[in-house]
């Protein structure tokens, strides 16, 4: 099994980046793909091989405790990797920590896919469990959000498709690309880094 790759990007769409290492590009779904650049610099990426009946794909994670914090998560009935992946997406993980230690059921269903049911799974599964992973981390398939506009801000469409594929829905999706709009043109990171952050306060 895979620890880390190390290699070049040489490619970064909302959902994974390309990571080519000895002239072999490996497709690597992640929590954010626009914290990385397209150059020449070797990076290393922690790996976990998720093999379904229908798939086969690599996750990927820029620190071990990223990737330590995704295996807990998918031990959790009813959380799949890319439902673990909304789950790490919003960077606050003290957060998470804190709901899962104060069975906070309200704010764990707040993330996209997890019901009532699941967010309890999570308390039962979880509690007592994630505090000595200290995680510190921050997102995701490339489609038109339905409902937005395609325009010039092409870091703020790409934003919106990462949210698409982390699970978020698209009356939700278009909620958040309003308030987008709003700030100053900046970078697909910090744009998806806001949306997260509206999102998680409704």
């Amino acid at each position: 099994m895979y620890e880390y790759l190390i290699g070049k990007i040489t490619a970064i769409y909302p959902a994974y980046v390309v990571l080519e290492v000895n002239g072999i590009g490996y497709q690597i779904v992640t929590m954010n793909p626009y914290r990385y650049h397209v150059d020449e610099q070797l990076v290393k990426i922690y790996v976990q091989q998720v093999i379904r009946e229908d798939s086969h794909q690599l996750f990927g994670f820029q620190q071990l405790t990223e990737k330590n914090l995704f295996l807990q998560l998918i031990k959790v009935s009813g959380i799949g990797p890319k439902s673990a992946l909304a789950i790490m997406a919003g960077e606050d993980h003290q957060g998470l920590i804190q709901a899962v230690e104060a069975s906070d059921v309200t704010y764990l269903t707040k993330f996209p896919g997890v019901g009532k049911k699941t967010a309890q799974q999570m308390i039962l599964d979880l509690k007592g469990k994630l505090d000595a992973l200290n995680p510190e981390i921050t997102l995701f398939t490339t489609e038109v959000v339905e409902g937005t506009t395609i325009d010039e801000n092409q870091a703020l469409v790409d934003a919106l498709a990462a949210l698409q594929a982390l699970g978020y829905a698209n009356k939700e999706i278009q909620k958040v690309d309003k308030a987008l709009r709003e700030l100053p043109t900046t970078t697909t990171d910090d744009y998806l880094r806001q949306a997260l952050k509206l999102l998680m306060k409704k």
